[in-house]
């Protein structure tokens, strides 16, 4: 589990038949400090987060394919929840 912030949303015209119909947005890992951790990744969003929203992101590949409910996606990052705050 990794906090990120939503930097935007992403759009591909080809991609992975998995992600058809799937939210992609741009997250920002942060730390514990609120200061970035790694550079921005793409992740698949099935909570209908925001920009500027605080999030919780996993690598979990059995997530992703829950999400996509497809079981070869090359999804690896997913939100996984939003922070209140």
């Amino acid at each position: 589990m990794q906090p990120a912030i939503v930097l935007g949303s992403a759009r591909a015209t080809i991609k992975h038949a998995s992600l058809s119909g799937q939210r992609l947005v741009v997250i920002q890992p942060i730390g514990s400090d609120g200061t970035p951790d790694g550079p921005p990744l793409i992740a698949v969003d099935g909570l209908g987060c925001r920009k500027n929203d605080r999030v919780i992101a996993t690598s979990d590949g059995s997530y992703a394919r829950e999400v996509t409910q497809h079981q070869n996606t090359p999804a690896r990052w997913s939100v996984v929840g939003i922070i209140d705050e």
